[in-house]
């Protein structure tokens, strides 16, 4: 062979040998950066999802505040007028003792009407008797006398303030006394 000729061949040699690494290197490359968009890409999916996660639970917690905000807005109206129901309960036990039955009968309708508005708006009275078990989360105890027999003992003997929730909220405990 010529010189020339083996020198053409070694060339074509050099040439192919170039080709094929920076083929290689070329996929090597592609193969690196279609790793990193995906794993990039994998990232803001993450980011993506938690913040769609945050936003829900954002929106489940207002508009249970709302709820919450609506079922006690007017906390403060119905907490100022339980004195004037606490005085009307007691004038009306005082009427009863007269003679006037209108006077007893107009009393009782406005008591009633009274009653009922604010039943309407959310108020109920809990319901607390003589003889009932004292619980110290449901009941605020403001004396504690001598049981009349044995089974008041650690009982309820007197209730002096009825007690009211608004929803499902305690709005003011019942007042009691009870048995030592």
């Amino acid at each position: 062979m010529s010189k020339k000729n083996k020198n053409t061949e070694d060339v074509k040699d050099q040439v192919e040998e170039v080709l094929d690494t920076t083929v290689e290197e070329t996929e090597t490359q592609e193969i690196d950066i279609e790793a990193q968009l995906n794993e990039e890409l994998e990232k803001e999916k993450d980011k993506f999802l938690r913040l769609f996660a945050e936003f829900e639970n954002y929106k489940k917690r207002t508009s249970k505040e709302r709820v919450e905000l609506f079922k006690t807005a007017s906390q403060d109206v119905i907490q100022s007028m339980l004195p004037v129901l606490d005085d009307f309960d007691r004038a009306l036990k005082e009427i009863e003792k007269s003679e006037d039955k209108n006077l007893i009968k107009g009393v009782e309708l406005i008591h009633n009407k009274l009653k009922e508005t604010l039943k309407s708006k959310g108020l109920a009275e809990v319901k607390v008797n003589a003889g009932d078990a004292f619980n110290a989360d449901d009941h605020e105890a403001i004396t504690q006398i001598p049981a009349p027999n044995e089974d008041l003992k650690g009982k309820i003997v007197d209730v002096i303030e009825k007690g009211y929730t608004l929803g499902d909220k305690v709005i003011r405990f019942p007042k009691v006394v009870t048995g030592q």
